[in-house]
């Protein structure tokens, strides 16, 4: 097996069996799940469990990011609108299935939504993020009834909300609940992301 093939095959199993049994789940059940002999074969190619988590993002991140690009410019002007926007953002996440063979990676990303390979801020000034810095700043300038406070709260919700969503229709397809490529259920759950943001705020009852 040789170093490119022996790499793929541990980022594909922690990408499984993180989705499957949490970050914490035992270095040496992913080496072996990738057919590694040698336990020490993640540190040698990943550094450390952190090392191998980005390594699993980064590899999704690429076709991610070309078909989000695509999106945002067949979209017309900057005013494209939350749900188009929203689209850019979530529908390259169903297509994941068919176009790199990933059935695990939303809910890989639920286990992580914490991890600074999806939470750290600085990691929107990535060349490779490109198209979501985009996106969540449309999506800030579309958000106009809401005060600035309001829209900063909403969108740092909005990765939560929706790894949730997405790994929660992972495991219907999965069970055999959803068809893969039914497009009704990816346009509900678009249309939830865009409610959460744009629903008005309610008026609040005094404090007694």
């Amino acid at each position: 097996m040789g170093v490119n093939e022996a790499r793929e095959r541990i980022i594909f199993a922690a990408e499984r069996l993180i989705a499957e049994r949490g970050q914490a789940v035992p270095l040496r059940d992913i080496a072996a799940a990738a057919g590694q002999r040698n336990n020490s074969a993640i540190q040698y190619h990943f550094g450390s469990r952190d090392g191998l988590i980005e390594a699993v993002v980064e590899l999704r991140l690429g076709a991610l990011e070309v078909r989000r690009l695509e999106m945002l410019a067949e979209q017309v002007g900057a005013g494209a609108g939350v749900h188009a926007l929203l689209e850019a953002l979530v529908l390259p996440m169903f297509e994941l299935g068919a176009s790199e063979g990933s059935h695990h990676y939303a809910r890989f990303l639920e286990q992580i939504h914490t991890h600074p390979a999806v939470t750290d801020a600085s990691n929107l000034e990535s060349d490779r993020r490109t198209s979501v810095r985009v996106i969540m700043q449309r999506l800030g300038d579309e958000m106009t009834t809401l005060a600035p406070r309001l829209r900063v709260h909403r969108l740092r919700a909005l990765p939560t909300m929706l790894f949730a969503l997405l790994a929660d229709h992972e495991r219907a397809v999965e069970s055999g609940r959803v068809a893969a490529g039914d497009t009704g259920a990816w346009t509900e759950i678009i249309d939830m992301l865009a409610g959460a943001l744009t629903a008005p705020v309610s008026e609040r009852a005094p404090i007694r």
